[in-house]
């Protein structure tokens, strides 16, 4: 059973419901669990939110915590998963946000970093992931991470 397939299932049984806010991803988590039957049960949002403009103004994201932190944090990550899953009322939210490549990277930020929050009501987690590999390679990384951690945070 593929990872998406596992976590449909988890949420379908516990009848809970899922909204997404990524940016380094382009969509493909929100991809990969509408490709399950039955995901507009638990899927009630999948935000892509590329550019500064769009996390401050979809997902309310202060522009002094984008300034100070950059798109590419821990906090940023972590406002975009509360703030999807508040505007969606959804019991999870998942924020994903990082460098892709083949460029944009620094010595401080290279490519392949990507922070994965989760939240529900009452809590946050965060991830710092480095991921190795081509474009394709972190996208899937950082989605297949994605699934593990809302599996994880359900058990």
């Amino acid at each position: 059973m593929l990872l998406e397939e596992k976590a449909a299932a988890q949420l379908l049984s516990r009848n809970e419901t899922l909204a997404l806010a990524e940016s380094c991803t382009g969509g493909l988590l929100g991809h990969r669990l509408t490709n399950v039957p039955g995901s507009s049960k638990f899927l009630t949002a999948d935000l892509v939110c590329y550019s500064q403009d769009a996390k401050e103004n979809l997902l309310k994201i202060p522009e002094q915590t984008l300034s100070s932190f950059g798109a590419v944090s821990e906090p940023v990550a972590e406002l975009m998963a509360k703030n999807v899953r508040a505007l969606f009322k959804a019991h999870y939210g998942i924020g994903i946000t990082g460098i892709a490549g083949p460029s944009g990277g620094t010595k401080a930020k290279p490519v392949g970093l990507t922070f994965i929050a989760i939240a529900t009501e009452s809590e946050a987690l965060c991830l710092k992931c480095q991921f190795p590999g081509d474009r394709a390679q972190i996208k899937k990384a950082a989605t297949t991470t994605a699934l593990n951690l809302l599996l994880e945070f359900m058990s």
